[in-house]
């Protein structure tokens, strides 16, 4: 009599592995994830091998931001007066050397996650035929902007050495103006500086990759859970046998199952990435509130400015970043929520199932959900949540005051050179 209501054969749906390959792909090109297989439809043929180009390439990329990392260490050592800036190279550098690092230990638990994953498909297929499209989507749009963001840096350091000309080429007085706790130490030439740059390019991508990485995975736990709330919407107001409701029941245990596995191999980038995202967006906005929009004195006083924007480059820049990032830091954030928002929907219709039709399974189901936190974390830490958007943002405020009142800055008071993190 209802066995239109209970479920039946299911049709191929999208995978984890198709929503995830673009995202992997690129990241790859920068040291990240090194794992082979990646283009291959099949999971199983997914592994990290140890003698393998990619990990060779990630194993020179940590060793450059590890040396990168030093310098900055060696510059703080060194110039003990310049607090602000080395301190904020430093947190750079080593953050995304950490990221690279974390990417590799990913890396080795990787093809397991997506057998088990692979698992789950195989018994309860996604049908949600959007995922790829919107893992591509905000990958390559969220990507596009850092790079724009890392080019209005490279002009901001342009400009600055085109202004102040050192008796160097236009290239090395660029990055040894731009980098100058690396070759206070070292004597510059060509190759060193192309190296230079790209160390420097790879951190830089990594700043960002890590919360595409997060949103990407949070879209495919939200699409796993939202496919539960729609087979229990789709019910609403009919009596269902109790076989159904136990059907439901183990596909949210699935889900949530899931949510916990990609939880515990991905939690140390979750937290790494709120933690850059928040020392950053607080830096970005002090330099912004205490320099403004104002343009940057040239050093050519009897002689026409060349520079490209008039001096507003460096204006430009942390504008851009300060407002690229705090968008960027709220998308990762409310994508990631959505994993929690999602595990308690289907108390909402499960409430409303008739009297006639409440049975044991409903009830399980229904503790489950109230008793059990379905959510990323931050290496258990913090549950990713849409009341962590709120507290995040009254900590930005509250480490805002406190790095103005550090610094020494009031609206009278001259204002620090705040550093650029690219």
């Amino acid at each position: 009599m209802y066995d239109y209501l209970v479920p039946g054969p299911r049709a191929k749906g999208t995978t984890f592995q198709a929503a995830m390959k673009l995202t992997i792909i690129i990241g790859q090109v920068f040291g990240l994830l090194p794992v082979v297989g990646v283009s291959e439809k099949d999971s199983s043929k997914i592994r990290f091998t140890i003698f393998s180009w990619r990990c060779l390439y990630s194993c020179l990329t940590i060793m450059g931001q590890s040396t990168f990392m030093v310098f900055c260490i060696l510059s703080l050592v060194k110039n003990t007066e310049e607090s602000l800036s080395s301190n904020t190279s430093i947190v750079f550098y080593s953050t995304n050397c950490l990221i690279t690092v974390l990417f590799f230990r990913i890396a080795t638990r990787w093809p397991r996650l997506c057998r088990q994953i692979a698992k789950v498909e195989a018994i309860d297929p996604n049908p949600d035929n959007t995922l790829v499209r919107k893992c591509n989507a905000a990958c390559i749009i969220t990507l596009s902007l850092a790079a724009v963001e890392h080019v209005f840096a490279d002009i901001s350091g342009l400009s600055g050495a085109l202004d102040c000309p050192t008796g160097k080429h236009l290239y090395e007085a660029f990055i040894t103006t731009s980098f100058p706790w690396i070759y206070s130490f070292i004597t510059y030439n060509d190759l060193l500086g192309l190296i230079t740059q790209i160390i420097n390019l790879q951190c830089t991508f990594n700043w960002n990759f890590s919360d595409v990485f997060v949103i990407c995975v949070s879209f495919f736990l939200t699409s796993r859970l939202e496919q539960v709330n729609k087979r229990i919407v789709a019910v609403k107001g009919k009596y269902v046998p109790s076989t159904f409701w136990r059907s439901i029941r183990e596909d949210y245990c699935r889900a949530a199952s899931l949510v916990r596995k990609v939880d515990d191999v991905i939690g140390g980038i979750i937290f790494i990435s709120f933690a850059n995202n928040l020392f950053f967006i607080c830096l970005q906005m002090l330099h912004t509130f205490v320099e403004g929009v104002s343009a940057k004195p040239s050093c050519k006083y009897d002689a026409p400015d060349e520079r490209l924007f008039r001096g507003y480059e460096q204006a430009i820049y942390f504008v851009y970043s300060c407002v690229f990032l705090v968008a960027r830091s709220l998308a990762v954030s409310l994508i990631a929520a959505q994993v929690h928002t999602a595990s308690t929907k289907p108390a909402q219709a499960l409430y409303r199932v008739s009297s006639s039709a409440y049975c044991v399974e409903i009830q399980r189901l229904l503790d489950q959900i109230h008793m059990d936190t379905v959510a990323l974390s931050g290496i258990q830490f913090f549950n990713v949540t849409r009341g962590l958007v709120l507290t995040v943002a009254g900590t930005i405020v509250t480490y805002e005051l406190v790095l103005m009142q550090f610094t020494g800055v009031s609206p009278t008071s001259a204002s620090p050179t705040v550093p650029s993190p690219t």
